[in-house]
């Protein structure tokens, strides 16, 4: 009986070891066997288990902000590592990766050139995080949409937009566009509101109806104080422009929107009439 049990066990061992000994076979340079496979598969593992430790170590103590720029970092870092073990794995496997290249030369030139923006993209995104242009939580304007930005990955950038919608940027359009980050120098951006009035109106009283519907307004900070600019004498009305202050730049245009209501009820009480464009119309008739 004891010798029928040692017979099973070796004749398991024996299937077992020629499974991991079994050989795929690509061509005469290049071979991989399961067992290296196995040991590829492994490596990948451990390495992603110690790189997360490493990372919850790291960031435990960081600021939420420094936080996410490490954390946004460290994803450029696992991938790069990643690459490393899988080579080393495949060279410490038997695998001729000297010919892998070789082999695959015409194939590695199409899909280059078919992931092209891909690569502009990671790159763009490691350019973002070294030179600081962009982080998270701000607020960004490019291709005239407006987002706030919630994080920065390997090849896009997700912002949401005031209308909650998400914008999922691929980042090599930082190095082809011109970005405006409205809070780089803070949150506070200052704003406006154009209206005309007619020729003939009371300019001072217009100022000061402006300056009143502005610090009524409970978002409009008091300081800096709102302004009002004479910016133009135009064709058919006098041009100004009420220049305020806000902290939350996503609720622009809903303040921008109150601040059109009151000044338009404003005028009306004041008699300060805003003018349409009118023209003449001269009809000449042959004789």
């Amino acid at each position: 009986m004891q010798e029928k049990i040692e017979q099973v066990k070796e004749t398991i061992v024996e299937e077992a070891s020629s499974i991991l000994d079994y050989t795929f076979i690509f061509s005469k340079e290049i071979s991989i066997t399961v067992k290296g496979l196995l040991f590829i598969l492994i490596a990948l593992i451990v390495a992603s288990l110690i790189l997360k430790f490493v990372r919850r170590l790291i960031t435990r103590k960081l600021p939420a902000n420094d936080k996410q720029k490490f954390v946004a970092m460290f994803g450029y870092i696992r991938w790069f590592v990643f690459l490393i073990i899988f080579l080393a794995g495949m060279h410490t496997a038997g695998v001729n990766v000297t010919a892998v290249f070789a082999a695959s030369a015409a194939l590695l030139i199409g899909v280059g050139l078919a992931l092209q923006t891909l690569f502009q993209d990671i790159i763009s995104g490691i350019f973002i995080l070294v030179d600081q242009s962009v982080h998270v939580g701000d607020i960004i304007e490019l291709e005239g949409k407006v987002g706030r930005v919630l994080d920065i990955r390997l090849r896009t950038t997700r912002a949401v937009t005031i209308d909650n919608k998400v914008l999922v940027i691929p980042n090599h359009l930082y190095l082809t566009n011109i970005l405006f980050n409205w809070t780089e120098n803070g949150t506070e951006t200052r704003e406006s509101v154009n209206v005309g009035v007619a020729y003939g109106s009371d300019v001072e009283l217009v100022k000061k109806t402006l300056l009143e519907q502005a610090k009524k307004h409970e978002k409009i900070l008091k300081i800096p104080e709102p302004t009002v600019l004479f910016s133009d004498f135009a064709d058919s009305s006098l041009n100004f422009k009420l220049v305020f202050s806000l902290n939350n730049s996503f609720e622009t245009r809903f303040v921008q929107s109150d601040l059109r209501f009151a000044i338009d009820k404003a005028f009306r009480e004041n008699n300060i009439s805003i003018p349409f464009p009118q023209r003449d119309v001269h009809l000449f008739q042959k004789k």
